[in-house]
């Protein structure tokens, strides 16, 4: 294996952070945030926040009127959630595979470095787990482990009797009977997902179609922007459609470099997902985003970001694809790394949220100042952003600049409250409303009491 001094080691370090943003986080927000001109540098900004976990009686900052708390806590390495009907939530404890190609790189050394610091080299626990708040008090009394063995497991959704788990390289699906607290019966195989050697973004999510008769899979592309070759990028950097009868798989919608968060919008029934833009090319850009994906459509990646705007980086052009790329409904804030997606049907909230979209931002590695580690707002109108975001969970960097935590999935609950995955701090937080919105969350609480009543655990 190649070594590198410690003295080099060093040195890169201090040349990789160097180069600062110009624009305000918040100026890469909304349908048509600023783009300024691309900086890359001879050595990509790396300004991560080193990972430290939360103290006792340390916990994330709520937004006004909300209040947050542990809805389970000692977890490894929870990064995304699925909640049933029944009430009970799944989350997903996981991280990437052991690296199948282990040729050696001076700039993947450096990279494993920082994100070692970052708390997101751990060991992938490859299991799915249930929990289960009986007495509806906010708290997971229970925990089981409902599937393990799994392939680096990241999104999960329940169709006919069927949940169905995307593990990094394959689709698998399980009977599902409610209330059961492990799944014995061994997984059936619906499709492979592109993995290989690369498998540079591993996290695959998927979703069902109303009808249950087709899944919709996410899959990030295998490089930053194209340079391990087109050819590995078949069937990344897209939405793919499953037809569940023949087990056809298709493209939905491509160039999308990195989608996480599949949700369908509840006004315009249209599918959105949530996506990473590329790196190194400035502090400024790209911003990540959340967009509507359509049918055959196009989204830049790799040759071009927000529409036409070229990335001349990317060796050939395609001038024809470029033409046709479709714009982003919503700018996140550059490299704030907008995972979860989210949006809200309950009440427990007010009218305010009703429709809007919660957002997991895990934190960047490639900003200076940093942005995301936090997860914010969007609200909605007729099917379309209609605002400006507002904060709701902050807080996650220390007073020591350290991370205490980073969130990734969000999910509504079944009384209408925010769970949030923090991979980092290895927990499940929940957001309420709290002061003046306290009687509301009695009425839910007793309401979700009530039709317990019909639910007999095992």
């Amino acid at each position: 294996m190649r070594r590198v001094s410690i003295p080099a080691a060093s040195l890169l370090l201090f040349l990789a952070g160097c180069e600062t943003a110009s624009l305000t986080e918040e100026q890469g927000y909304g349908p048509t945030p600023q783009l300024p001109k691309p900086n890359p540098t001879l050595l990509p900004t790396v300004n991560v926040a080193e990972a430290s976990r939360w103290g006792q009686g340390e916990r994330p900052t709520a937004a006004s009127g909300f209040s947050v708390s542990a809805f389970a806590t000692g977890l490894e390495h929870p990064r995304w959630l699925y909640v049933l009907p029944n009430g009970d939530v799944l989350v997903a404890e996981t991280n990437k595979p052991p690296k199948e190609n282990k040729s050696f790189s001076l700039r993947g050394w450096v990279m494993g470095l920082f994100m070692a610091r970052a708390g997101a080299e751990v060991p992938s626990a490859n299991r799915i787990s249930l929990l289960r708040d009986r007495d509806g008090d906010g708290v997971a009394e229970t925990r089981s482990v409902l599937l393990e063995n799994l392939n680096s497991p990241f999104g999960m959704t329940l169709s006919k009797g069927v949940l169905y788990v995307a593990n990094t390289d394959a689709i698998v699906a399980f009977p599902y009977k409610e209330g059961e607290t492990r799944i014995a019966a061994d997984g059936e195989k619906i499709v492979d997902l592109p993995a290989g050697p690369i498998n540079h973004h591993w996290t695959k999510d998927v979703i069902a179609s109303r009808d249950g008769k087709k899944l919709y899979a996410t899959v990030g592309s295998n490089s930053n922007v194209a340079e391990n070759g087109i050819e590995a990028e078949r069937n990344r950097a897209a939405v793919l459609e499953i037809d569940l009868a023949t087990r056809n798989l298709r493209v939905f919608a491509s160039g999308l470099r990195n989608p996480n968060g599949l949700s369908w919008q509840p006004q315009s029934g249209e599918l959105w997902v949530a996506v990473n833009e590329r790196d190194e090319i400035g502090s400024d850009l790209v911003p990540d985003y959340m967009t509507s994906v359509k049918d055959g459509g196009f989204y830049g990646w790799p040759y071009s970001y927000f529409g036409k705007h070229i990335d001349t980086r990317v060796r050939p052009q395609r001038p024809e694809l470029v033409e046709k790329a479709i714009v982003p409904d919503y700018g996140l804030g550059p490299h704030t790394a907008s995972l979860g997606l989210a949006f809200y049907t309950g009440r427990l909230f007010g009218a305010q949220y009703r429709n809007g979209a919660f957002v997991g931002q895990h934190g960047s590695w490639n900003r200076r100042p940093r942005s995301g580690y936090r997860v914010i707002f969007v609200p909605f109108a007729n099917g379309k952003p209609a605002g400006t975001p507002k904060d709701v969970l902050t807080g996650f960097i220390g007073p020591d600049d350290k991370a205490r935590g980073r969130p990734v999935g969000v999910a509504v609950d079944r009384r209408g409250a925010l769970l949030v995955a923090d991979d980092v701090g290895n927990v499940v937080w929940r957001i309420t409303p709290s002061n003046g919105a306290a009687a509301v969350g009695l009425q839910s609480r007793l309401q979700y009491r009530t039709s317990r009543l019909n639910f007999a655990p095992p």
